[in-house]
């Protein structure tokens, strides 16, 4: 079994992979609360742990892993990945976007598959069915652009993110206005660069994925497969990768 760890800057993910099913999920606070889940877990099972953060010295906060785990890997850009990294500047590329790519080649290996994560940015990344990344696009997220009109003008005030109906395209305050304006902006956003990609490459399969997959894939009319555990699949997919090299 595998442990996955997923940091981020105010949370970490965790989940626990047996033959590639992911059978357990949490998302927790810190690493001490790691540390007690797994005082509590049979940990004969696990045989290896990935860990993928964004916070600096994660190594030495995880370190632990070192004592209770026989392989313990530490991703980042630069660590084997199961296709050809094609990016341009492969340094400069977050853990998170290449496990993205793991996971689409892994779902659709022999396909040109698009991973749409729609967080806090959105973005676009994209592998072929040769197994090669090629990069893709980042916009800001719903929650970034609300933001921003609140920031950027004197007037607008600051909303947060709700279940907008986007079928409501028509504002009639000032509230109802930014909100069309984000969400029915950022489906036909999704919509249209679905449709940009399709133009180039034939049979692709399209993933979304990320905090606001919940509300967009019940808007967006492509074809897409959804789901919230993409990310840290792509990052089991990746270790299982590396226990074969």
């Amino acid at each position: 079994m595998n442990l996955i760890i997923d940091e981020g800057n105010s949370s970490i993910k965790i989940a626990l992979f047996e033959e590639n099913r992911c059978k357990i999920f949490k998302k927790i606070e810190n690493e001490t609360v790691l540390a007690q889940f797994l005082q509590e877990f049979s940990l004969g099972e696990l045989r290896a742990a990935a860990v993928a953060s964004v916070v600096k010295d994660a190594e030495q906060r995880f370190s632990f892993l070192n004592n209770i785990l026989p392989e313990v890997l530490y991703l980042n850009a630069l660590s084997p990945m199961p296709f050809v990294n094609k990016y341009a500047t492969p340094q400069t590329l977050g853990i998170d976007r290449l496990a993205l790519a793991a996971a689409g080649v892994h779902h659709f290996p022999n396909c040109n598959v698009l991973i749409i994560d729609a967080g806090t940015c959105i973005t676009f990344d994209v592998v072929t069915k040769n197994k090669e990344y090629l990069g893709g696009a980042i916009a800001p997220g719903i929650g970034m652009r609300l933001r921003a009109m609140h920031e950027f003008t004197s007037k607008l005030p600051l909303i947060e993110e709700q279940d907008y109906d986007n079928e409501e395209f028509i504002g009639n305050t000032t509230q109802s206005c930014m909100l069309s304006g984000v969400y029915c902006n950022v489906v036909q956003e999704i919509e249209g660069v679905i449709g940009l990609y399709k133009q180039r490459f034939q049979d692709l399969e399209v993933i979304l994925t990320g905090g606001n997959h919940f509300y967009l894939q019940k808007r967006i009319k492509s074809r897409i497969f959804a789901s919230s555990l993409v990310l840290v699949e792509g990052l089991n997919a990746i270790l299982e990768y590396q226990k074969q090299l």
